[in-house]
């Protein structure tokens, strides 16, 4: 038991010192940025703010970023928000850690953006195939996704700036259970949430 204990603790504080040594470096290197660290939802995110600092892409997560894992909810307003960003010619990308591989190619064919799935975040290498394929720099791309742990490391081992979002209310794996607020920022009580339609769940 206290082997156990002793290891938990290690991971537990091994994690914590890598999420604080991926937000020193993200402050410093993108000191030049005034877009938000962390937001709500991705419609709380102005266009215009992405553009004036030069950003020409998004990475965005796909499981309880734009959808909930379970299909139930989707991100209020984020389909409109992608058609109005595309519409000013920014490129898009998915990223998925999901494991429904046919789950994962309808939600790309339904936003109509390229997918990688499994993508295997926060290892860098989708990150740096989505970024080839959009022909474009780290310091032109956002990622935008819920997870400490995935997302923002991976976004941080690229090089590109990252914004956190709350990430949609799901069935919690386990260690999403154990670190809590450590990787995930939990979904504002009373915010309004979309359910997702039952025909469209997949």
């Amino acid at each position: 038991m206290l082997n156990s204990t002793k290891l938990l603790f290690s991971i537990r504080s091994f994690l914590h010192a890598l999420i604080q040594i991926g937000k020193s470096f993200f402050v410093k290197s993108i000191s030049t940025y005034t877009f938000p660290r962390k937001l709500n939802t991705l419609t709380d995110l102005k266009i215009d703010l992405l553009k004036n600092v030069g950003i020409k892409g998004v990475i965005l997560d796909l499981d309880n970023t734009i959808v909930s894992e379970d299909d139930r909810y989707i991100s209020p307003g984020a389909e409109a928000w992608i058609k109005q960003a595309k519409s000013q010619d920014f490129k898009f990308f998915l990223l998925s850690n999901g494991l429904r591989e046919c789950r994962a190619k309808a939600w790309s064919n339904r936003l109509n953006i390229p997918i990688i799935n499994p993508a295997r975040k926060p290892f860098p290498f989708a990150f740096y195939k989505a970024l080839n394929e959009m022909q474009l720099e780290p310091k032109q791309v956002v990622v935008i996704g819920d997870s400490r742990h995935t997302d923002i490391l991976g976004a941080w081992f690229v090089g590109c700036p990252s914004i956190q979002v709350a990430t949609l209310p799901h069935p919690f794996r386990w260690w999403e259970k154990l670190f809590g607020k450590g990787v995930q920022t939990p979904y504002p009580q009373g915010h309004k949430l979309w359910d997702n339609d039952l025909s469209l769940r997949l």
